[in-house]
């Protein structure tokens, strides 16, 4: 599995155990409902400052977004 679909599988994790919808992160990110589904599988890069800015929301380290194991 590529690392962008494991960082989307990461990220849609910590999403639904927060509760969230793919819109209110699109809203938090100023992003588009498509292209968080698409980042959630694994299909656009999310640049360093959007990435950090989401740890920042759904309070967790970026170390945990990027987590493979």
């Amino acid at each position: 599995m590529s690392r962008l679909k494991l960082l989307g599988n990461n990220i849609k994790k910590y999403r639904k155990a927060k509760g969230y919808r793919q819109l209110d992160l699109a809203v938090a990110l100023d992003l588009s409902e498509d292209y968080v589904c698409r980042i959630e599988n694994g299909l656009k890069f999310l640049s360093l400052r959007k990435l950090f800015k989401l740890a920042d929301i759904l309070e967790v380290k970026v170390s945990d977004l990027i987590n493979f194991d």
